[in-house]
């Protein structure tokens, strides 16, 4: 009888370790994974909102050009000299030329 009561007090012990080791990895994932995902998705939907005529972007198809007009969901375009207007979806654009700047100052201040 006595040899049951410990069994089962090693059970529930076991049982709960396995509960805190899921708690943890579950919390790992979120630091590592959905946090900086959801972070970097906040920053690109503002610098999309943000987007105003004479800013140069990139769109994800590696077209870049000048914005020249700007409406609720779409934006226009110029690219290159010849002044061809390409009209696309504000989800889109890529980045901006701002971004990529502040971006490569960062990592030059990190460096140094």
């Amino acid at each position: 009888m006595t040899l049951l009561l410990t069994a089962d007090a090693t059970a529930a012990g076991g049982g709960m370790s396995m509960i805190i080791m899921l708690v943890i990895m579950f919390a790992i994932f979120y630091f590592l994974i959905i946090r900086p995902e959801n972070k970097r998705k906040k920053k690109t939907e503002e610098m999309r909102g943000s987007l105003s005529i004479g800013d140069e972007i990139t769109t994800i198809g590696g077209i870049v050009g000048k914005i020249v007009q700007v409406t609720e969901d779409t934006i226009t375009f110029e690219t290159g000299e010849d002044r061809v207007r390409i009209q696309t979806k504000k989800w889109a654009v890529s980045t901006t030329a701002k971004m990529e700047a502040a971006e490569a100052e960062a990592k030059n201040k990190k460096r140094k």
